[in-house]
């Protein structure tokens, strides 16, 4: 596995804002409101000939002890104890507080690796600000600004002389053995956090029953029957309209598309005591448009009072308003109690096998025999539609290409019935299927 690097500190010290100079690019949330980082969000950076992770946590308030707050210390101190190295970030413009002091305290009873960053310091005329921290009683500091990048070098190569040596095992897309990486994604308050936490088996996200608690997207790398993967925690998706552009809600919303583009699969969780509502509809679509794999979770099953029948009505109504997506596993879970958790797993490893399969070009053109002779295809203007073969032109999601005398001809309705018979055909449940048709005369066609 990468090192790893810990970023703590005082809410709005800006914690978020070196990270992302650290990594290279603007990932976690950064506005000028306290505490809007409240779980742990991780990125890779790279100084020195060296690979490491950094992992930003939400504001240090070493004397919470309930609520919001005192979970975001705990995540700080989860990542602490996690780390190889620990960064702490302090204010120059705000000077030195007594909340540094006891931060520093702590760390030095926690961890014997510790680097100690004055922040906000733009240029010269804050340089003198920097000598009220030597009170805390280290060895050294060092003079930044995240915003600016001023000083950041130095930092980085005190934290590489302190890093472990790297190991070979780290979690990377390698040939024969890449990294599934699927997304939990949903309305707000329907329990992905709940649902990530039973994954992982540890109280990696923040649980709060406060809606829209996780803001940031958060990846968590982890291995399972001997596989990697990596688990993107999401924000709720709300409408659009509804957020208010430059809120950290709005950045929220941004940052699970961008985690939709980064995922292979997606998981949506649906609530079990509303029922499928227009915003899941366009969540689902919005993943099935990017070719993601999909499963549905219907969470909170415990909560719901049953017969026997109850899932299959419940499916069936699942499948009416989300009817594009008919193809996508559903199971039913409670992430509150456990319940069915364990077969979420296995259903991520299948729909990911079926988003990468490959179809070979005979067993393709056999297939394609087998649908024209079912179901001719139709005479448009006079004109037999002629299929002549099909051949895969890619995988993730799998793509096939039917040479044909007239793309336009094809039908809707045609289309359709051939993506049916081709799902009946091949093992691709949980995988979009692309059709795409392109146009090839023969010769009787050219005579």
């Amino acid at each position: 596995m990468n090192s790893l690097v810990a970023i703590v500190g005082r809410p709005n010290v800006g914690k978020s804002s070196l990270f992302n100079r650290l990594i290279g690019h603007r990932h976690a949330i950064v506005l000028d409101t306290p505490g809007v980082t409240r779980d742990r969000n991780y990125g890779e950076a790279r100084w020195g000939g060296r690979t490491f992770s950094v992992v930003d946590t939400g504001g240090f308030e070493p004397t919470a002890v309930e609520g919001v707050i005192a979970q975001m210390r705990e995540q700080a101190m989860l990542a602490i104890e996690s780390a190889d190295v620990v960064l702490l970030i302090v204010d120059a413009r705000e000077g030195l507080v007594e909340a540094d002091r006891e931060v520093v305290q702590l760390l030095r009873r926690a961890h014997e690796k510790v680097v100690y960053a004055v922040n906000k310091v733009d240029g010269e005329k804050q340089e003198e600000l920097v000598t009220d921290f030597y009170e805390l009683g280290v060895d050294r500091l060092h003079a930044v600004s995240a915003e600016h990048g001023r000083g950041v070098g130095r930092l980085l190569d005190h934290i590489v002389t302190l890093l472990p040596g790297c190991e070979d095992d780290d979690l990377v897309d390698k040939p024969g053995h890449e990294v599934t990486r699927f997304a939990i994604i949903g309305r707000p308050n329907v329990g992905k956090s709940t649902l990530s936490n039973r994954l992982l088996g540890e109280e990696r996200m923040i649980v709060h029953e406060v809606p829209g608690t996780t803001r940031d997207a958060i990846d968590a790398n982890f291995t399972w029957q001997g596989a990697p993967y990596t688990l993107i925690d999401t924000a709720g998706l709300r409408r659009k309209r509804g957020i208010s552009r430059g809120t950290s809600e709005s950045f929220s919303v941004l940052r699970t598309l961008k985690a939709l583009d980064r995922c292979d699969v997606a998981v949506l969780v649906l609530d079990a005591t509303e029922g499928p509502t227009d915003q899941d509809a366009r969540v689902l679509g919005l993943a099935a448009d990017k070719g993601r794999g999909l499963v549905l979770v219907i969470n909170k099953w415990d909560a719901v009072d049953k017969d026997p029948k109850s899932a299959q009505r419940f499916t069936d109504d699942v499948r009416l308003k989300l009817p594009f997506a008919n193809y996508a596993p559903v199971l039913y879970i409670s992430g509150k109690t456990g319940q069915r958790v364990n077969r979420l797993m296995p259903l991520v490893a299948q729909v990911r096998a079926a988003h990468q399969s490959r179809v070979g070009t005979g067993e393709l053109n056999r297939w394609l025999e087998v649908c024209t002779q079912k179901h001719q295809p139709p005479v448009v203007k006079n004109r037999r539609l002629k299929l002549y073969y099909a051949t895969q032109a890619r995988t993730a999601p799998p793509t096939i290409v039917i040479s044909c005398n007239d793309p336009e001809s094809v039908h809707f309705s045609y289309e359709r019935f051939l993506l049916n018979q081709f799902r009946e055909s091949f093992p691709v449940e949980g995988t979009p299927v692309r059709l795409f048709f392109r146009g090839k005369k023969d010769r009787h066609d050219e005579e």
